[in-house]
């Protein structure tokens, strides 16, 4: 049998990722080390280390900064009562949000503002939760587990509304959605989709090869949400096997064993080197045919932030000065 390997397309990088590393590696080059970066800039090991490695310092919360210093906060966002925390360190802030991350904080803030009980589909204790929640922290209440979905209360039935965490698997938040729906029928949905079109599209990636795999490999960290929803998807969908990894030296060999069709994927955090590592290590073990699957062509792409795009004008006038 010849072996080989599907290539899923798209995957890794996601346009709200590129902008936060970008993001960080612009504020070195301008303003020079170190700058500090609250929680991981994005959910993935090699780039928090290639990023460290240039000066930035990642701290957990704002007041590990210093006061003064210049301080980025990371792609899954922050509640306003960080941004208060900053302003009384006399921080500079730059805010690496994901603009889609964004906008399901403005519906929280609009959802509340006409006092509807708001329920968030998410994980407990992801960044993205905390800073959604924090946005409204007296209507929002959390459904992470089925168990949540059955035990939460609301005051009137008739002004409820579900938003979700941006990284979820689609499948796993309509178990939730519709669990909830048939306890409160008047639930309204969110007015327009929360899931991330990156997340979205990854996932159908991965169903659309997953059947012909006897074994996937996702490449992306265990703290990021999108990535390990992939495996989850890719057993879901048919693959025999399918394992999260950093690196290519994290497979272990006797996964290999009978398999003849790999399927490889990364979580929308991850840089594609790191993707074209585990393929060179495949073809060292026989797997040197490489198709790829593609279901999407992603062309998003946003702006940096606006803090930082002022800077970066502001020193280009600066040199033509010069």
């Amino acid at each position: 049998m010849t072996k080989r390997v599907l290539l899923a397309k798209p995957r890794g990088y996601c346009a709200g990722v590129d902008r936060a590393v970008v993001t960080v590696e612009k504020a070195l080059e301008t303003y020079g080390a170190p700058v500090y970066v609250r929680k991981e800039i994005v959910h993935n090991k090699h780039v928090v280390e290639t990023l460290t490695e240039r000066g930035a310092i990642f701290v957990d919360e704002a007041d590990e900064v210093p006061e003064g210093a210049l301080v980025v906060f990371s792609a899954h966002g922050v509640s306003p009562a960080v941004h208060e925390q900053a302003a009384d360190r006399q921080l500079r802030t730059i805010d690496a949000t994901c603009p889609l991350v964004t906008k399901v904080h403005q519906e929280a803030k609009r959802f509340a503002r006409d006092d509807y009980d708001i329920l968030l589909i998410g994980h407990e204790g992801h960044e993205e939760v905390e800073g959604t929640a924090g946005e409204a922290p007296e209507h929002v209440q959390l459904v992470d587990t089925a168990e949540d979905a059955e035990k939460v209360t609301v005051r009137d039935p008739a002004k409820v509304v579900w938003l979700s965490q941006t990284t979820l698997s689609v499948d796993e938040t309509m178990v939730r959605v519709n669990q909830l729906k048939s306890r409160f029928p008047e639930m309204q949905d969110p007015p327009s989709d929360d899931i991330c079109y990156a997340t979205q599209n990854r996932q159908v990636a991965v169903k659309a090869m997953a059947p012909e795999c006897d074994l996937v490999l996702v490449v992306g960290s265990q703290n990021s949400s999108n990535s390990k929803r992939l495996v989850e998807v890719a057993l879901q969908a048919g693959a025999k096997a399918s394992y999260l990894i950093d690196y290519a030296r994290e497979v272990d060999p006797t996964w290999l064993d009978g398999v003849t069709t790999v399927g490889v994927t990364s979580g929308a955090s991850v840089p594609d080197i790191l993707v074209m590592d585990l393929l060179a290590w495949l073809a060292e073990r026989g797997f040197a045919d490489v198709q790829e699957v593609t279901t999407a062509n992603e062309k998003v792409s946003f702006a940096l932030p606006r803090e930082l795009r002022k800077a970066l004008k502001d020193n280009t006038l600066l040199d033509s000065v010069r």
